[in-house]
């Protein structure tokens, strides 16, 4: 669902009442819409019309998705409009690192939009789960997960409420179980991902004013987001993701949340963080509103 002009022809579809009319309102071929619409329906995995020869009417689950997508819609508008306000002509050289699944994910259709609104900008982009060194490499910008540890730097919030959460597949789910217990994690296969010299073997929770931490462990471990997702994808453990990495995942149905007891991960934020002030230009401003407004477009989806 990365691709917008399906989301906007859907919108299209329900407001015109048929795709022929949608057809000519937007000056494309009756083909054209009719694939848009089976693509975005195989996206999302729901019927999101009812079709006849004379009809053509939404499902109970398009109604539902359509709301959604006039308000994500409505907000990268609206970032748009904000971006161009600032700044017609943004040009410069963004140098930027990222985790590596939000980066692969996430990041790259995020940054696809932005350059096609602004042409004259150019990227450098470095993936990778170990943290750049925003000092010594060559890299003015870092989206990362969680506060800086470094008090020097500067964190603009992308997606402050972000969490992790526990995941899985729905095989795995249906073959070793459904946790009930946090103690019940010990006898799980948990894959665990680190970052630089460290492996997150041990899983902390919160609810209310209570927390605890739990040891886990697994036959799996990666430094690698984007592998510790496949894994958990292709059944082979529990993993606990940042919700924000796994949006689709849940939305499509290849993963299934894990909710114990109501105890969550501590708030996991995205930051953009920069090391000095300077930095902060009418490019990078602009940049970090429509990163804004594409994580919680993604997000409002759920």
């Amino acid at each position: 669902m990365k691709n917008l002009q399906d989301l906007r022809l859907f919108c299209e579809i329900a407001q015109q009442g048929s795709l022929s009319a949608c057809a000519r309102k937007m000056d494309l071929s009756p083909a054209v819409v009719s694939a848009s619409l089976k693509r975005l329906e195989a996206d999302v995995g729901v019927l999101l019309f009812i079709r006849s020869t004379r009809s053509l009417r939404l499902t109970q689950k398009g109604q539902q998705f359509l709301q959604h997508c006039k308000d994500a819609l409505t907000i990268l508008d609206n970032a748009t409009t904000e971006i161009h306000k600032e700044d017609h002509e943004l040009s410069g050289v963004i140098q930027l690192s990222a985790p590596s699944d939000l980066g692969r994910n996430l990041l790259l259709p995020w940054l696809d939009e932005f350059m096609m609104l602004h042409p004259k900008l150019a990227v450098r982009l470095q993936l990778s789960d170990s943290q750049a060194d925003l000092y010594s490499q060559p890299v003015d910008l870092a989206l990362r997960y969680g506060q800086p540890k470094d008090s020097a730097l500067i964190a603009i919030p992308i997606s402050a409420n972000n969490s992790p959460v526990l995941c899985a597949s729905p095989a795995y789910i249906n073959n070793y179980g459904m946790p009930k217990s946090l103690e019940e994690l010990t006898h799980h296969n948990c894959l665990c991902h680190g970052h630089n010299d460290t492996l997150d073997t041990r899983w902390s929770f919160r609810k209310n004013d209570k927390s605890i931490s739990v040891d886990v462990q697994g036959n799996r471990q990666c430094k690698d987001g984007d592998i510790t997702r496949r894994w958990a994808i292709a059944g082979k453990g529990i993993a606990r993701k940042s919700r924000l990495d796994i949006v689709m995942d849940l939305i499509h149905g290849r993963l299934v949340e894990i909710d114990i007891d109501g105890w969550q991960g501590k708030l996991f934020p995205l930051n953009l963080v920069c090391a000095e002030r300077r930095l902060l230009s009418p490019t990078v401003n602009a940049f970090k509103n429509h990163l804004c407004a594409s994580a919680k477009a993604l997000t409002d989806l759920l």
